[in-house]
């Protein structure tokens, strides 16, 4: 399984008044990991926007187990959880400098036409990334 590490510099911005990571930005982490990872496959966002095509998230999971602090350095760990032709779940963790685990979740995407927000395949959009995608939850990569 292909997993990622991207690392995350902790800004003041992120933080409350206790020094520690807002909650929401933790998905914000999640999506420069899943950007990253789709880059690693040699694929990105803007390519999709170019076909008035975007990717929402539909649910988001997360769980906090430890505090990530101003002045840290994190890392998000990526990989896809499961894919079905439509549906993508991509998995990460979240770890603190000290290598232990702060943060874990999933969200999960679909591709829309970006003026109907009509659902798509992957698979019939782009079959490249399809094929990718396939060999990621397999463990063909």
């Amino acid at each position: 399984m292909h997993k990622i590490n991207t690392p995350v510099e902790v800004r003041y911005q992120e933080t409350d008044q206790m020094g520690v990571v807002y909650h929401a930005n933790y998905l914000v982490w999640f999506e420069i990991g899943r950007t990253k990872y789709i880059e690693s496959l040699g694929f990105t966002y803007t390519d999709m926007e170019k076909n008035d095509i975007v990717s929402p998230v539909v649910d988001a999971q997360i769980n906090f187990n430890k505090p990530v602090h101003y002045g840290e350095q994190a890392f998000v760990e990526t990989w896809i959880e499961s894919y079905d032709g439509i549906r993508t779940v991509y998995a990460n963790n979240i770890f603190r400098e000290d290598g232990d685990v702060a943060v874990s979740g999933t969200t999960k995407h679909v591709i829309v036409n970006k003026k109907s927000f009509r659902p798509l395949s992957l698979r019939k959009a782009f079959p490249e990334w399809h094929r990718a995608y396939l060999r990621q939850v397999s463990g063909d990569a």
